[in-house]
């Protein structure tokens, strides 16, 4: 017999062999058909799946949480098999589950295209429909790659060789079809449900390598119910329309091109944003004792050695050789032994630096460094994605060097500050996430012992409720991880707080304890938009190029209705731009209602139409961005509006 413990406590004895399914059709009959697989000790399991030892159960129901990732993973199945239907000819390779979904990569002479989706998708509902049973089977090595080779599923041979000795060939079966899986599954692929929809073709290399097969990549996304996936599908449409790369365009902000791949040519009206950005975060810092430092672009490889970063990110920096600059205009000369320097992809150990500059006591702590660091990453050039991801960013990064006991209380500052600005920037929805130690780190055990309890317990402190992230942590410390709902619902991870024991040590920093010993300061590397780049990014798409009047490039556009108002919109401009309102004028031989949809195009927040009538009475007409019709008021009441609207939130508040 064995001892099965239940949710609620209770201890129940079953023979040994017993199945999930025989304990839940035991309890419940509604229950079971709710069901559709387990959590044993913790991990997922099939329902199916014979228990021989004591454990804890926990039944999973079709609409839980943790049955999506089930639902995805069969859909998957099901679609592998759809195509294999429809294509007997077709190779099938891995299928994993993603972000919201799943793919499937298929080895076909002619690649699909989006045009075979719907009837792959028509097939996926019938097989759905005939609820067959997911099986589990486990098969000699050998004779795996038997079977698979004679289906000509050369990709699954090669797959089950990658399969390490001491571990099971593991085969599901869903009627005839059967693949490689370890599972688990739910009980049948009527369970799977129709809330899925195909959704892209890519291209895609066999394990990633560009000289291996070219396979077809279809992607999916599934999920419990139809409502879920009218909204996901409702989500994605407005990604779209809120693309920061066309929005971008449209509001002629910035761009991207070949010669610099990954960074930002920032045109006028974009580079507004960017410093109106900074210069909010810059007083915010200085209003919390931060001190502003500047560090070099190019160190030693020497440095990069010593902070650990060399042996973990070098493939990811910008290195070139310190060259002799040759006097006679040739070539500059490289020799063989020439040091090596790197365009820092972070700012922290430039920060140790000058912390390290002169003798630091007790009382000096904390110190709070900050920088707006342009920091350089060699992103693959695929990888790169507009403003989201870039080669070059800039960050609002700081550090803090502080005593032990001053973590909780630093913390708790951090995490005040944070909630600030992100509630002045339009977000209200905070996700926090504690990421541990990651399998590759710097420093002892107890050390990582130390910084993930410290950091616990400071944000417990707080009164925040937060998520362990299991082993997402940075290579050096344990970190918090602050993630932002936008107005579409994404998640979007900006924010972080690293504690770090290890980069102190590793570069020798230290201060003069009250005792007189010499002591290592903890470093707390903080950011609270992270990059620049990415942030604004990230507002774009949030606010639809609609940006909070205080960030508008441009915040109000004087248009004229005939050429006699010229010399009226000249001076209402002049009379913004005095009390530090962005406006521009337009008096281009062109009808007003082209001009305002050109403006609206380009999400100007006000628009002022000016008249013979507006200037002969001192008025404008207003026409706010997305709003219908218009309000003429005086000019002088116009502008004086305007001043309180366009203070950034800070200053609005400093002046309350």
């Amino acid at each position: 017999m064995i001892k099965v413990t239940f949710p609620d406590g209770a201890v129940r004895d079953y023979a040994k062999g017993t199945t999930g399914t025989t304990i839940v059709e035991g309890i419940s009959k509604s229950l079971a058909k709710k069901t559709v697989a387990m959590r044993w000790d913790g991990e997922l399991a099939d329902l199916s799946s014979e228990l021989d030892a004591d454990g804890r159960i926990e039944f999973v129901l079709r609409d839980d949480e943790a049955a999506l990732e089930l639902i995805r993973h069969d859909a998957a199945h099901v679609l592998a098999e759809a195509v294999q239907e429809l294509w007997p000819d077709t190779q099938v390779t891995i299928g994993p589950v993603i972000e919201n979904g799943f793919y499937y990569d298929f080895y076909r002479a002619e690649p699909f295209s989006e045009d075979d989706l719907r009837a792959i998708e028509k097939k996926m509902e019938e097989i759905v429909d005939r609820g067959v049973e997911f099986t589990r089977e486990v098969w000699d090595r050998d004779e795996a790659k038997k079977v698979f080779g004679a289906k000509g599923e050369q990709f699954k041979v090669e797959l089950i060789d990658a399969i390490p000795a001491d571990q099971q060939v593991k085969i599901y079966k869903q009627g005839q079809w059967f693949d490689l899986c370890r599972g688990p599954h739910m009980r049948t692929t009527k369970d799977v449900g129709k809330a899925f929809k195909l959704t892209k073709v890519a291209g895609a290399y066999w394990r990633g390598d560009s000289n291996r097969e070219v396979l077809s990549r279809i992607y999916g996304t599934a999920w419990a119910s139809k409502d879920q996936l009218d909204a996901h599908l409702h989500m994605i449409e407005e990604a779209e329309k809120r693309d920061h790369r066309k929005i971008g365009q449209e509001m002629d902000l910035y761009h991207f091109q070949h010669e610099a791949q990954g960074s930002v040519f920032w045109h006028p009206k974009g580079f507004v944003m960017y410093n109106q950005m900074e210069e909010y975060i810059r007083r915010r810092l200085n209003a919390s004792g931060y001190k502003e430092i500047k560090t070099p672009q190019l160190l030693d490889n020497k440095l990069w050695e010593k902070s650990g970063h060399w042996g973990k990110f070098r493939e990811n920096m910008f290195v070139v050789p310190d060259e002799t600059p040759s006097t006679e205009g040739d070539q500059p000369e490289i020799s063989a032994d020439a040091n090596l320097l790197a365009l820092k992809p972070m700012n922290c150990p430039a920060h140790v630096q000058v912390f390290n500059q002169g003798i630091k006591s007790y009382r000096d702590l904390p110190l709070r460094l900050a920088e707006f660091g342009c920091c350089h990453r060699n992103e693959a050039h695929g990888a790169l994605h507009g403003l989201m991801r870039v080669r070059q960013m800039t960050q609002d990064d700081a550090h803090i060097f502080c005593r032990v006991d001053q973590i909780q209380a630093e913390t708790e500052k951090f995490c005040a500050l944070l909630d600030s600005v992100y509630e002045d920037m339009g977000f209200t929805e905070v996700k926090i996430l504690l990421a541990t130690r990651p399998e590759t780190r710097a420093g002892e055990d107890s050390v990582w012992d130390l910084a993930e309890k410290s950091l616990g317990d400071a944000l417990k402190a707080t009164g925040r409720g937060f998520e362990i992230a299991e082993g997402e942590g940075a290579f050096y410390g344990p970190k918090l991880e602050f993630h932002l709902k936008d107005a579409i619902g994404r998640s979007w991870q900006c924010g972080t707080l690293q504690l770090d024991f290890v980069m102190p040590e590793r570069l020798d920093a230290s201060y003069v304890a009250e005792d007189g010993s010499r002591q290592r300061p903890v470093m707390l590397h903080r950011a609270i938009l992270g990059s620049l780049e990415r942030f604004l990014g990230m507002m774009i798409e949030s606010y639809a190029g609609r940006m909070p009047l205080w960030l508008a490039p441009v915040q109000v556009v004087v248009a004229t209705i005939v050429s006699d108002a010229d010399d009226y919109a000249a001076q209402v401009v002049a009379d913004l731009r005095a009390k530090g309102i962005r406006a521009e004028i337009d008096t281009r031989n062109e009808s007003i209602n082209y001009k305002v949809r050109e403006h609206s195009v380009g999400r100007v927040p006000f628009i002022f139409v000016a008249g013979r009538r507006e200037a002969e009475e001192k008025t404008v007409s207003i026409r706010q961005l997305g709003s219908q019709g218009q309000t003429v008021t005086p000019v002088a009441e116009a502008i004086a509006d305007l001043v309180g609207q366009v203070t950034p939130p800070d200053l609005k508040r400093k002046s309350a």
